[in-house]
């Protein structure tokens, strides 16, 4: 294209941006490190361990309590939130940087007199731009020379290319708000050049262009990921309980004090309040009794859980990586394990995205599968047709290699089935005139110079086509009466409905008109059937996800019959109640009419981008965890509003930008893996819940029942402290490294109003807790069992070590809902480790803890002891699995 403008001027460039703007698209707020730091210290049980650490603080100060249980609280807020604010910050430092290099693309436009390459961040409104194929739209305008073949799919999900001509008057510019993808002469920021060259003066930069609307109407306020909704209620109920058990055990403690260890009665105690000899005395059990409440509140709080759950994620994120999801947002891991529905696309997701000839059927119905098994004759005329009529360039090098310049993955598919006949030759007749295909005419047609018989080989809609075809080829390539092509009709409709798209090729006598209208009277050379095939794993991962209990919907640009077939092949669609709608019936319907049949819809054909954000709407506000695969500017609010989105690494960077989850290789099972790991994390989370409610039930019991039975203080509150301190924080280790179980997509997915703790979940805590609870008051009352023990040291020693053992050991019932506590413990080694190092460091500081702890060495007849009353607990938990299983009739999933 020969053209010379002059273009804008400096002066005008900066009085443009001035009033417009430049081209950049403004960045979503939130993406620093600070502000992702302050996000996650807003998590609530992060709230609450704040909040005990400023009471164990205070403490300290006034030396009422240890400064290192407060450095232990502190290192677990630390640990918890540094650990997940640096992996997001990390991905999405790294995927900044690849917008960026986006940024830096430059674009060659005329400006003062000249044409120049310009960055992409610099154009403004007025600028003309030199497009050409290959090239991205750099912002919304309209072409005032040449013509462009262009694709909109990333904005409309329209798969057909686009033909945009010049404006008819280039001296009469439309208002910018006369820009749709509908326009015959715009073209939008994020379409891609197909075909053609053509100079465009550009109307919207930046935000204001449609590509820019989108990414502003992304910034809308996050939902909350379902584990963050069951954590803050969590840290709720821990903080009404801890509260409710700190104050019960404060009153314990007088109670004991004043009427056990005094003699009080109630009759005595005002005298003795009135006394001031004995306020001293009062004052040092008041205090002793509200540090003892304090730290009973710490301890009920479980301060590894952010911490665990932070490095779950993390450890989950890099095993992802290597799998090809780039996790932008450790909770979308998460929200991906709860998800119950999901939105997702067909081309490329399910099949690979490579459009392959799959059948050539003749005009009576014969079918043939690869070009070497055409006849030769009808081969020859088909190569002809494919050859001339395409806006491909055909190239070929000295080996014989033919290379393919342009043209859409359908022409590119065509020429691909034909090669054979391209390596002998590319050259073809001279081309008198072209019609290209669009969305209005559905066909191509074009005349060539000096071929016999038939100069206009035309291509598009079978359906258009066949009604103006009088013959059909033979297999000698001689012209044969086609009557009504009942068998080829017949053999069409039976490729439709395995998921094939159809293209009729034929010749015609007559020049083309100058209408530009398609010929009334052709000959059928074939009819093309073409299929993007499924990805083999495909049909495994739906069935996988459905097995899952997550409901498959497939939103699509295929016409019903086609992605009735698809869904049917990936085994969407499996009984009549399965539900296909269109696009146009379900814009008819109200919210209320897709709410009631959301639950059996399997398919949307035909759809358009927003009606994909209604759909998530609409299931959100029926209280599912709702998920949304996409790749275009057009899904990029979709993706955002979704609980958990999944951008298409082949995407747009609008649409990764919008999405949690990057699936780098656009593939299904990439996406069912991801569900794995989210529930692998859920479990992951509820072990440790169970492990440490447990741990904190008895702990309280036992410092309210205590002092009932006598005894001050049971555990003192440096061992207490030392308790919270190993349990809380490595048994969060412990359970960080459990392995991802493919029993685990059996299960029915966690709703959203769900409690994070269920039923099975409270009666191990309840069973356990109490049960610990139990055998340690009987522990300290028995005189059998002080008996073993050489003094009242020794014999305190022991039920410290006892009191750790015994849940240490709890740990393997808690780490799975099966009696086999042995299940898989080869595949989190790091648990056997950690379990070992609670051993080995409680023995330890037996012998160095001294009168800090309370503590004096024992025998290993002593220590014998001590292992055998904790094993206890093992067969008590496996009697209560048996109990339930036998109740309930079912082993957990």
């Amino acid at each position: 294209m020969k053209v010379n403008f002059k273009g804008l001027t400096d002066d005008e460039i900066q009085a443009s941006k001035l009033k417009f703007g430049d081209n950049s698209i403004t960045q979503q707020e939130g993406d620093t490190f600070l502000s992702k730091l302050m996000d996650n210290l807003k998590d609530p049980t992060i709230l609450v361990l704040v909040a005990a650490l400023v009471m164990i603080s205070v403490l300290a100060i006034f030396g009422h309590a240890e400064w290192y249980e407060g450095v232990g609280i502190f290192l677990a807020v630390v640990i918890a939130t540094g650990v997940a604010t640096f992996s997001e910050h990390k991905n999405e430092s790294a995927f900044q940087r690849l917008l960026e290099e986006a940024s830096r693309v430059k674009i060659r436009a005329y400006r003062n007199g000249e044409s120049r390459y310009v960055a992409l961040d610099d154009l403004v409104v007025g600028d003309l731009v030199i497009l050409a194929p290959g090239d991205k739209v750099p912002a919304d305008g309209v072409i005032i020379q040449g013509d462009l073949m262009v694709d909109q799919a990333s904005l409309t999900g329209e798969a057909d290319h686009i033909h945009k001509v010049s404006l008819a008057d280039p001296e009469q510019i439309p208002d910018a708000s006369a820009l749709t993808p509908q326009h015959p002469s715009s073209v939008l920021r994020g379409s891609v050049v197909v075909d053609g060259e053509a100079v465009v003066h550009l109307l919207s930069v930046g935000d204001r262009s449609m590509y820019g609307q989108l990414a502003q109407d992304m910034q809308s306020a996050d939902r909350d990921s379902p584990l963050k909704a069951k954590l803050g209620v969590l840290a709720e109920n821990i903080g009404k309980f801890g509260l409710i058990a700190a104050i019960l055990v404060a009153l314990a403690f007088l109670f004991m004090k004043l009427f056990m260890e005094r003699g009080l009665t109630l009759t005595t105690l005002m005298p003795y309040f009135l006394d001031s000899a004995n306020w001293g005395a009062l004052l040092g059990d008041i205090i002793t009794a509200v540090i003892l409440a304090a730290i009973i509140l710490v301890v009920a709080v479980p301060e590894g859980l952010p911490m665990m759950i932070a490095i779950v994620l993390a450890l989950n994120m890099k095993k992802l990586l290597s799998g090809n999801v780039l996790v932008r947002k450790l909770m979308g891991i998460e929200a991906a394990g709860s998800m119950n529905i999901l939105f997702t696309d067909k081309t490329g997701t399910l099949t690979r995205g490579i459009l392959q000839v799959s059948t050539v059927v003749r005009g009576d119905g014969d079918k043939k599968e690869d070009y070497a098994s055409l006849p030769p004759a009808l081969g020859n005329i088909l190569v002809d047709a494919l050859k001339h009529n395409t806006t491909a360039v055909l190239e070929s090098d000295a080996a014989g290699r033919v290379r393919v310049v342009g043209g859409d993955r359908t022409e590119k598919a065509l020429l691909a089935f034909i090669d054979p006949a391209l390596r002998e030759s590319v050259e073809g007749f001279p081309i008198v005139d072209f019609i290209p295909f669009n969305s209005e005419r559905k066909f191509s047609a074009v005349q060539v110079e000096g071929r016999p018989g038939a100069p206009v080989l035309v291509k598009g809609a079978p359906e258009l086509i066949i009604d103006r075809c009088r013959y059909y080829y033979d297999a000698e390539g001689k012209p044969v009466d086609i009557g009504h092509g009942e068998a080829v009709r017949a053999t069409m409709d039976a490729l439709a409905r395995q998921s094939m798209r159809l293209l009729a090729i034929a010749t015609a006598a007559t020049p083309l008109a100058e209408d530009r209208s398609m010929p009334e009277e052709m000959t059928l050379v074939a009819i093309i059937g073409l299929r993007d095939e499924l990805r083999p794993e495909s049909r495994e991962s739906v069935e996988s996800a459905q097995n899952a209990g997550i409901q498959v919907v497939m939103v699509t640009g295929d016409r019903r019959e086609t992605a009735e077939a698809i869904g049917r092949d990936v085994g969407l669609i499996h009984s009549d109640g399965d539900l296909i709608l269109s696009a146009d019936e379900l814009e008819r319907m109200s919210d209320e009419e897709v709410k009631a049949v959301l639950p059996t819809l399997r398919i949307v054909a035909r759809a358009f981008p927003h009606q994909k954000a209604r759909l998530v709407r609409l299931a959100q506000e029926l209280g599912m965890v709702v998920g949304m695969t996409g790749d275009g500017v057009n899904d990029a609010s979709a993706l955002k509003r979704a609980d958990v989105g999944f951008a298409m690494g082949s995407g747009t960077e609008l649409a990764k930008d919008a999405g949690d989850i990057v699936i780098m290789d656009d593939n299904f099972s990439s996406l069912t893996r991801s569900v794995l790991y989210g529930r692998t994390l859920f479990r992951s989370i509820r072990k440790f819940l169970v492990f440490q409610l447990t741990v904190n039930l008895s702990a309280i019991l036992l410092m309210f029942l205590g002092p009932l039975f006598g005894f001050e203080l049971p555990l003192t509150m440096i061992q207490l402290l030392w308790i919270n301190l190993i349990m809380d924080t490595l048994a969060a280790l412990a359970f960080s490294g459990e392995a991802a179980m493919r029993r685990y997509m059996d299960a029915r997915p966690i709703e959203r109003t769900a409690p994070l703790i269920s039923s099975d979940m409270w009666s191990s805590i309840l069973v356990n807790g109490v049960i610990i609870a139990i055998l340690s008051i009987l522990f300290l009352t028995s005189a059998f069992v002080e008996g073993l023990f050489r003094n009242e040291a020794v014999f305190l020693t022991a039920f410290f070590a006892f009191f750790v053992f015994i849940h240490n050991f709890n740990k393997f019932n808690a780490r799975t809902e099966r009696l086999n506590i042995l299940e898989n413990i080869l595949q989190n080694r790091g648990f056997l480790g950690i379990v070992g190092l609670i051993f080995l460091v409680q023995i330890l500081f037996t012998y160095l803890g001294g009168d800090i702890l309370r503590t004096v060495g024992l025998t290993f007849q002593e220590w014998l002891y001590v292992v055998l009353f904790s094993l206890v607990i093992i067969p008590i938990d496996m009697a209560r699995k048996l109990i339930r299983d036998k109740v309930t009739g079912a082993t957990p999933a």
